[in-house]
Order: C-alpha cells, then structure tokens, then sequence
C-alpha cells in the first residue's frame, strides 16, 4: 500500500525517505497541524520545545485516531520549530523518531520558522495518512 522511496542520486537521508509512494484508490487523510495544546486549549511545555514536540505527537496520535489511523501509516510530515538553531531543531526531529513517525520512514521537511499561531507555542507538525482498509467502515 505505501511504498518509500530513496532516490539512489542523492545523499542517502539518516531517517526519513525521499518519497513515498500510495496506491490509486488508497484513503488518505489530510491533518491540521498538531499543537501543543492539553484538553484545555493551554500550551503544554511553555518554554520548551521538546515537551511541546512530546505533546504535539500525543496529539497527532488523537487526530489520526479519530480518523481510523495511526502514526505507522503516515506518509508525510511538516514539522516547524520557533527556532534558528539545528540544535534545537535536531532536539525536536529526536522526538519525531522516538515516536514512531520515522518507522516508515515518512517523507518529512524539518523547518525553523519565526513564530506559530498560539502564543508561547514553539512546535507543529501537518501531517498525511493512510487510512488502512481495515479502519474503513
């Protein structure tokens, strides 16, 4: 259903792929960005992105539930940091591979952006999935 793809020309990436491939008649699924926000609408983590990713990913996993997904099938990610320093930014992608999203590995753009839309957040991810035929009613 989902096949990855490294492009042998290029530099080999450490933990995602290039591309991914679905399948015409696949059901996929178009994510919001996940945030860093608890049940209560509150930023989580304020002041530190790596708890701001941990939530941002418990989110993701909520999403893609709610559409009969998880994080296994999905096939590509954004994920934008408040930040201009590739450590904090490498601190970030350490969370994204713990957390099973790069197990494809997905195709994903790592980015370090200025400001995002809630105040004090530092972290989020869009994200596209497959949805399994087993999940589809």
């Amino acid at each position: 259903m989902i096949r990855r793809v490294t492009a042998s020309g290029l530099f080999p990436p450490p933990t995602y792929s290039h591309a991914s491939i679905v399948e015409a008649g696949t059901k996929l699924a178009f994510l919001a960005g996940a945030v860093p926000l608890d049940a209560r609408g509150e930023v989580v983590g304020a002041g530190d992105p790596v708890r701001q990713a941990e939530q941002v990913i418990a989110n993701l996993g909520e999403q893609l539930k709610a559409v009969g997904s998880d994080l296994a099938h999905v096939v590509a990610t954004d994920v934008y940091v408040v930040s201009g320093d590739p450590s904090v930014l490498s601190e970030v992608w350490e969370v994204v591979e713990a957390s099973g999203l790069s197990a494809g590995p997905h195709s994903s753009t790592l980015l370090g952006v200025a400001c995002l839309g809630y105040t004090g957040q530092l972290v989020e991810i869009t994200a596209t999935a497959v949805v399994p035929e087993e999940a589809r009613p």
